[in-house]
């Protein structure tokens, strides 16, 4: 069966619950006709997620936005070293970015559930506009403010905190339920291209102009985001009368994992993968040097991180184009099976023309099986309580990479990064068993 764009658009309009009036009409039948003519989409595949009008243009201004943060996230850990020649300093600054995805991230999802999702993404986007602006100051200076660099820092983090839950409940409002697949896949796309730009641009900015201007280019990138929002018309969540409030509220996240036993697995397997397999990403420059001889500072390491970067994109993108319509649930257990065997593989390889292919594939089936396990838990949730169960998500898969990173380099420099890796080879294998999401229940209410 396939739905044809003319259907995409009628339900775009509907989700918008208002009339247009005739030029938006015909600047949006032209917009649409140009880009998808007639042509036909297999539902849940990343094709038809994108035929969406809506869908589309916030899924450019996201993707804008996230290769701005992501040109500052990169430089700014340099820059912190530059100015102090402390490590200490740039894992404060890490810590800065990421701490408030593992601590507020609850807070962000449950103001998801309160107020309309379009307008918290503009509020906190404008925030984290004038946070970047404010490090392009304080960089300017001869010899920068610590105490400001680090509490600007954290401000961003803590609008990233309520961003991320936020945009993640708001994908299944873009599109309809059997494009959501599509539209994860793509949403997960987004994130991980956007990590592979982002730092090229960044670190030419950095050389070529300084600094500064590269959290200026950060800041006019919310500008993308911002626009799109503001262009579009959205369905408001209707709000349950009888919702507990105060710190039930804030808890519904919990409550729904813990009385849903698919929200729950993928939660806690996604827990249990990031903080045990994915420690090796924050040792790659030490995976470099110590297996590959591969000196982190050389364009060999680029292309080492480019292929992992490429593999992750093509793993994202395979859940809304060749693996489309098939059993989610399955793809999941098959992707830890084989992240497992690739990265035990990658932990045994000693030259670098080798590396390469086998780090594309780790990215493959990384990727491939959190953009699976991602969909899977979209589906499932009720709207009344998306947002904190996204929350949780957050937390579990940006959040414990905080403690990963912490925990990983003592253990690296008490065994070798080709231990950590196997031994994170292994958890995985257990996951294939434990990650069992197959469950056809009503999805539980908040």
């Amino acid at each position: 069966m396939t739905i044809s764009a003319d259907d995409h658009r009628a339900d775009d309009e509907t989700r918008a619950r208002a009339k247009p009036d005739c030029n938006d009409l015909t600047a949006e039948d032209a917009e649409d006709a140009l880009l998808e003519g007639d042509r036909t989409f297999t539902p849940g595949t990343a094709r038809a997620a994108f035929a969406y009008p809506t869908f589309r243009r916030i899924f450019i201004g996201a993707f804008l936005s996230n290769v701005g943060s992501w040109m500052q996230n990169v430089v700014l850990g340099a820059f912190a070293y530059k100015i102090t020649g402390s490590p200490v300093f740039v894992s404060l600054i890490i810590f800065a970015q990421l701490i408030p995805l593992l601590l507020l991230s609850v807070v962000g999802g449950t103001l998801a559930d309160i107020f309309d999702r379009r307008k918290l993404l503009i509020i906190v986007s404008i925030e984290q506009t004038i946070f970047a602006l404010a490090i392009a100051w304080i960089a300017h200076y001869p010899d920068p403010s610590r105490i400001g660099l680090f509490g600007c820092t954290l401000a961003i983090g803590i609008g990233q905190a309520v961003y991320a839950p936020t945009f993640g409940s708001l994908v299944p409002q873009l599109v309809d339920k059997p494009d959501l697949a599509g539209a994860v896949s793509l949403n997960s796309v987004n994130m991980n291209l956007s990590r592979v730009i982002g730092p090229v641009i960044g670190s030419a900015i950095y050389a070529v102009y300084g600094i500064s201007w590269v959290f200026i280019g950060n800041a006019v990138s919310y500008l993308f985001i911002i626009v799109a929002l503001l262009s579009v018309r959205l369905p408001a969540v209707v709000k349950d009368p009888s919702a507990p409030t105060g710190l039930k509220r804030l808890l519904g996240g919990f409550v729904a994992a813990r009385q849903d036993r698919v929200i729950g697995r993928c939660l806690t397997t996604m827990v249990i993968f990031s903080m045990f397999c994915l420690m090796f990403i924050t040792q790659m420059p030490t995976l470099a040097n110590d297996n590959l001889g591969i000196d982190p500072k050389s364009s060999q390491y680029g292309i080492l991180y480019a292929f992992f970067g490429l593999g992750a994109v093509i793993g994202a993108l395979s859940i809304g184009t060749f693996l489309s319509g098939r059993s989610l649930e399955r793809i999941a257990r098959v992707g830890l099976g084989g992240f497992a065997l690739a990265l035990a593989t990658f932990a045994l390889v000693r030259t670098p023309i080798v590396a390469y292919p086998v780090a594309l594939i780790v990215g493959f089936f990384y990727f491939g099986t959190v953009t699976s396990l991602a969909t899977v838990l979209q589906v499932r949730l009720d709207e009344q309580v998306r947002g904190r169960v996204m929350a949780l998500w957050v937390m579990a898969f940006g959040g414990t990479v905080a403690i990963s990173a912490f925990i990983s380099g003592p253990l690296v420099e008490a065994t070798s990064v080709s231990a950590v890796m196997l031994f994170g080879a292994l958890v995985a294998v257990g996951l294939v068993f434990f990650a069992d999401v197959r469950d056809r229940s009503v999805p539980v209410e908040q």
